[in-house]
């Protein structure tokens, strides 16, 4: 089948797509609109990014991308962006995660890794390093131009176009803005016409990625670094601590999910206090404690996790301004499918521009807000379930049966093809928005 000249299904790479003319402004430089711009290139729109940082760096720590993204990992120039990946994230093949007891320390079980098909591979590395892959893909592989240190005054639009305003006055324009640029992005309000504000989910993370030195040094926590990648788990009373080894040992990285009431108004990304982290711990097994204490305070952030309800809609109302990813649906990490799904929402508008055409845009993207939202809504309900699940642990059931106590990993969120799902829905979808 094919619509406006273009013929529908997979493709590899990029440059294999007719050119739609449709002018694509992406906001934000983060997995999701690095993403999005990759997806729009493939699909043959003309893509820019503008991002408000002035300069790209290797921060933060672990992030997760599941089969789902590996899938579209795995289609950008066949295969070449996995190769980069894949040295830079964690090998769990052999170790699995062992989930323990947190007063105890006793491994309840030993969760196996999966096998993953080759086209669809699961990644666990560090954020900076591995959006620094993608970053030189979009910007020097595909020629996209990223404009960094461009930071948004206002978003517009009208009946025909739609655009951002950046701070130095300059307006930019285009057919539609993908506003990738996180909880706090301006174009909010021009989605839904007023301010809303970020919540307290109740929960905070305190977070960490450091070199091996000082756990080598302890032969208690050296056996960490000394035998390849590992994933361990402790699991307790509305708390919960990952703990990994990643690149043979090397790096080190844990996460503690507490419960936390402090007001986000203005920040949620603070230093860290090594004392405060080891009083909520003072109770847990004292293995928890030592890995902590390799810590260096200076690498250790804490994070107060961010809620939003649900938004009414991601889409503005000429249909031109589109809300991608944290924007529009922030995941707690327990779901470890936000970036993912991020993902996702750029493979999706991609190819809802394409099979609409430069005329149709504003049908598009209400196309892609139709194929995406309960998908988007059902996923981050797992991080909900996932995180309770853990917190009000019933130790006497995980003994009959320990296999309750795992990560959940479900097939209808690992094995779906969010460009194969979009191209098979698209018509059926803009039949339904047409005849409303």
């Amino acid at each position: 089948m094919t619509t406006n000249g273009h013929t529908n299904g997979n493709t590899n790479g990029a440059g294999e797509r007719l050119k739609t003319g449709i002018k694509v402004i992406v906001v934000g430089a983060g997995f999701g609109g690095l993403g999005a711009a990759i997806e729009c290139h493939r699909q043959g729109h003309d893509v820019e990014i503008y991002e408000a940082f002035p300069e790209l760096k290797t921060l933060g720590d672990i992030i997760s991308f599941g089969p789902n993204a590996g899938r579209i990992f795995n289609r950008w120039s066949n295969g070449e962006v996995v190769k980069r990946m894949r040295p830079l994230s964690i090998d769990l093949t052999n170790y699995g995660f062992n989930i323990h007891k947190y007063d105890t320390g006793e491994v309840v079980i030993n969760q196996k890794t999966p096998p993953y098909p080759e086209d669809a591979p699961n990644f666990n590395g560090h954020r900076g390093e591995l959006h620094e892959v993608v970053f030189n893909y979009a910007r020097d592989d595909l020629g996209i131009p990223i404009h960094l240190g461009h930071k948004i005054q206002t978003y517009f639009e009208d009946d025909k176009e739609a655009g951002i305003i950046l701070e130095s006055g300059e307006k930019i324009s285009a057919d539609v803005v993908l506003a990738s640029d996180g909880v706090r992005s301006k174009a909010r309000k021009s989605v839904l016409g007023y301010e809303d504000k970020p919540k307290s989910s109740g929960y905070a993370v305190w977070r960490a990625w450091f070199p091996n030195k000082d756990m080598l040094a302890d032969p208690e926590t050296a056996q960490f670094c000394n035998n390849g990648d590992t994933f361990n788990g402790w699991i307790g009373p509305d708390m919960h601590f990952l703990f990994s080894t990643i690149k043979n040992g090397s790096d080190c990285c844990w996460v503690l999910t507490h419960p936390d009431e402090h007001d986000i108004d203005e920040s949620w990304s603070f230093p860290g206090k090594l004392s405060e982290v080891k009083e909520a711990l003072k109770d847990w097994d004292p293995l928890c404690t030592r890995i902590i204490s390799k810590t260096p305070e200076d690498m250790l952030v804490d994070w107060k996790l961010v809620y939003r309800d649900p938004l009414p809609t991601w889409v503005s109302p000429s249909g031109r301004i589109l809300l991608l990813g944290d924007s529009a649906h922030p995941f707690l990490p327990t779901s470890a499918q936000g970036a993912t799904q991020a993902l996702e929402d750029g493979v999706v508008i991609a190819v809802c521009l394409r099979r609409g055409g430069k005329d149709n845009v504003p049908v598009s993207v209400r196309a892609h807000e139709k194929i995406r939202y309960d998908r988007v809504r059902q996923t981050q309900k797992t991080g909900e379930s996932t995180r309770d699940m853990w917190h009000k642990t019933d130790w006497e059931k995980v003994k009959k049966n320990p296999e309750i106590i795992q990560f959940p990993r479900q097939d209808w969120i690992f094995e779906f093809d969010a460009e194969k799902n979009a191209e098979e829905t698209y018509d059926e979808i803009v039949k339904d928005i047409l005849e409303a």
